[in-house]
Formats: C-alpha cells, sequence, structure tokens
C-alpha cells in the first residue's frame, strides 16, 4: 500500500522550503530487463510515479534489488525506459542539454587512477567547457572544501576509498549543477566527513538546488531529507514528507530542566492518574554518537595533526553563489546540436607553455597527422587546452615521456 501526503501544489513555499517547480517529473515509469530471446526477465521498476520540486533534497530509498539505481540510471538517460513519462527540466532526460545541468556520484567513484587530484578536476571541468581560470579557481575551491589540499599530489589510485568519496563529490560539483545526484556519498567516509558532507547538501539546496539523495545509511536521510520515496519489489511503498511519515501520533513527549524532586513526583502522579504507569516513561536525553564524536574531535584538533583528509572546511565559494558562474557549455552545446556548423578562430597571444606538438596529438587520437599551416595565435582555447589534456594524460598512462 502506498502512503501519500496530500499536498497543494499552488502553495507558495515559506523562507527555507523547496519550491513548486518540478524539476523531475517521473509518471507511470516502468523497466523491464529482457533476456538474450527478448522475453521478459525482471521488471526492476514497476509503475511508479512521483515528483521532486526546486530545490529540495528527496531521498530515494529503498532494500538492495528494489528499483533504486535502476530509477536513477533512467533519470541520467543511461537506460530507456519500458513504459512510462519521465521529465527532467520539463526534457527527456536523454537531452544532451540535460547532461550539463547535473551533477552524479556513482555508488563507486570510476576516476582516472594515474591522476592526481588537481589533474582529475581539471580534466572533468574541461569536459564541461571550463576556461582554464575558472577550473583553477573551481579546483582549488573544491580541494579545499572537501579535504584534499594537503594530497592533491597523490594519484586517485592511492586513495582510500572514504578519499576517492570526497575527489568524486568535487567532481560531481565541479560544473555547479542544478540537480545533484548521490549515490551512496558517505560510503567509507569518517564521521567528520559524514556530517560535512550533510551541510553541503543542505548549502545546495539553500542555493534552489536539488538533490537527489540514494543512501542505506538512514540517519543520513533523516537530517537532510524534506520528503522520500521508499521503494520495494520495483513499487512505491511509502511517499512524502518525511516529519510526516515519522511521526508517532499516538505519544507525546516533554522535555524540561531537571526539577526538585518533590515537584517531579506530583507531576508524576498527575499523569498517572490518567495513563497507566508501564506507558509512562521518565529519562534524561542524550546526544547522538555523531555529536559527541565530532566534539571529540574538535578538541583534539586543536592540538594535534592529522596527513589524512582535513576537516572543518567551508562549502566552496562557487557554490556558496557568492558570485555569478560562467560557462561555455551552452554555447558549445548549441554549435554541436545546429545543423550547420561554421569554424570559428579566436585571435590568442600563445603561452610558451601552449605550444601543440600536431603530430603527437594526431598519433594520441588515432588520427593522420597532416600539416598545419593555423598560426598558433589563431588557434582556439579550447583546442591548445584539449590537446595539452590528451598530450599529458598520455604521458601518465605510459606513452611518450617528453613535455609537449
Amino acid at each position: 500500500m502506498v502512503t501519500a501526503m496530500n499536498e497543494n501544489p499552488n502553495a507558495a513555499p515559506a523562507a527555507g522550503e523547496a519550491s513548486t517547480e518540478a524539476v523531475v517529473r517521473v509518471s507511470g515509469l516502468t523497466k523491464i530487463f529482457k533476456d538474450f530471446w527478448h522475453r521478459p526477465k525482471a521488471k526492476a521498476v514497476n509503475n511508479v510515479s512521483f515528483e521532486i520540486r526546486r530545490g529540495e533534497v528527496f531521498g530515494l530509498l529503498g532494500p538492495n534489488g528494489s528499483g533504486k539505481s535502476t530509477t536513477i540510471k533512467m533519470l541520467l538517460g543511461l537506460l530507456k525506459p519500458t513504459a512510462g513519462l519521465i521529465q527532467v527540466f520539463g526534457r527527456s532526460p536523454r537531452d544532451v542539454r540535460m547532461k550539463a545541468r547535473i551533477g552524479y556520484l556513482p555508488e563507486e567513484s570510476y576516476l582516472y587512477k594515474y591522476l592526481d587530484s588537481e589533474e582529475t578536476l581539471d580534466f572533468f571541468g574541461n569536459l564541461f567547457g571550463l576556461d582554464a581560470k575558472e577550473r583553477h579557481k573551481r579546483t582549488e575551491q573544491l580541494l579545499d572544501m572537501v579535504g584534499l589540499k594537503r594530497v592533491q599530489m597523490r594519484t586517485v589510485g592511492e586513495f582510500s576509498k572514504g578519499m576517492q568519496r570526497r575527489i568524486g563529490l568535487a567532481q560531481a560539483l565541479i560544473n555547479d549543477p542544478d540537480l545533484v545526484i548521490l549515490d551512496e556519498p558517505t560510503a567509507g567516509m569518517d564521521p567528520i566527513g559524514c556530517r560535512e558532507i550533510k551541510d553541503l547538501i543542505l548549502t545546495l539546496a539553500q542555493r534552489g538546488k536539488t538533490v537527489i539523495l540514494s543512501s542505506h545509511l538512514l540517519s543520513d536521510v533523516e537530517d537532510v531529507c524534506d520528503r522520500a520515496v521508499i521503494y520495494y519489489g520495483g513499487k512505491i511503498q511509502a511517499y512524502g514528507e518525511l516529519k510526516d511519515l515519522l511521526v508517532e501520533r499516538d505519544t507525546v513527549r516533554i522535555t524540561m530542566p531537571v526539577l526538585p524532586q518533590e515537584k517531579m513526583k506530583y507531576i508524576l502522579d498527575v499523569i498517572r492518574a490518567d495513563v497507566a504507569a508501564d506507558r509512562v516513561q521518565v529519562d534524561n536525553p542524550t546526544q547522538n554518537l555523531e555529536n559527541y564524536f565530532l566534539n571529540i574531535v574538535k578538541r583534539a584538533r586543536q592540538s594535534e595533526d592529522t596527513s589524512g583528509a582535513t576537516s572543518g572546511n567551508q562549502v566552496a565559494e562557487y557554490l556558496r553563489g557568492n558570485e555569478p558562474v560562467k560557462s561555455a557549455i551552452d554555447k558549445k552545446i548549441e554549435r554541436l546540436t545546429a545543423a550547420k556548423v561554421e569554424p570559428v578562430a579566436v585571435a590568442v597571444a600563445p603561452k610558451p607553455e601552449d605550444k601543440v606538438d600536431q603530430k603527437r596529438l594526431a598519433t594520441l587520437t588515432s588520427a593522420k597527422p597532416t600539416a598545419d599551416t593555423t598560426p598558433a595565435a589563431a588557434k582556439p582555447d579550447a583546442v591548445v587546452d584539449a590537446a595539452k589534456a590528451n598530450a599529458k594524460l598520455s604521458s601518465l598512462l605510459g606513452g611518450d615521456k617528453k613535455q609537449p
């Protein structure tokens, strides 16, 4: 049975609450996997419908094999639904223009293990069409935010799982996405890292960004999510506001300062006159283990140093929205999807380090080398940056050791 909350979609959001504007719409979504002979093998998602609003943190919950990962892959356009409707920003998730507005952290980070942290973020920033200056600024801020500033020269292949999750999170945010999909973001992280990721998620939501959180750590989901959907067997079993789904309406809890013994006895006698004695419990409130742990580490950090990932870092400045974000990705997508593309040459004074060995670049891209008569000053920055990235990646993977 599906539990759903009755909500007014036209109600104006209060301060700090999510907008009623739908970023993701799913209606009757079904995905059936078939075998080699095209016979139905498994119905991973079965007639699912929900809506995710702008500026909210939405929990996607369920046990293993319940259909969460399949739903995420359809939201990303990696899988085609068997039936039903799915829209992201009002378009099909397979629309290439939607990709630039999405940040995705998969359950397992798939990164180039021979690149260091700075090179990894620079590589992905280049894929989104960010200029070199913007890539460098965001890389510095993200590495500081995820606590990898001190180990930025170590290759990703040397990182522990928790550190790989940190660099994976930075990679998912390099394009300042409007929709962030996080699949088990705190897996392998220490309690400090978990708290910082939760703070980051709340900061993103305050900026009007939408976050989809899939996690088996339900305490993390409870701390940050506004609404959630719970899957089982490919179907939605519960859906609504977390505060409404979790409330126990048949009990009341009263918290007050410690009273003198005679006054406490008087209050309990009054309550027990109407309620069975075994239903009244009196105890002292306790803080949760996470808060206790963080307080201990905070005190230790004042006198001790660490060679691992650091904590207590602020959210990257560009993610907080303190300055306008500029990106050339929209222009590049328009050029790629246009019916006719005209070459564009931009006159840029070359730097000594920007000279490119065209013969080597052609070899790396499996193309025949051709004579290049275009002056270096007339080559677009994007071509030069792409050549540098390809040459550096090749040398790290065991190719020619000479610098371009």
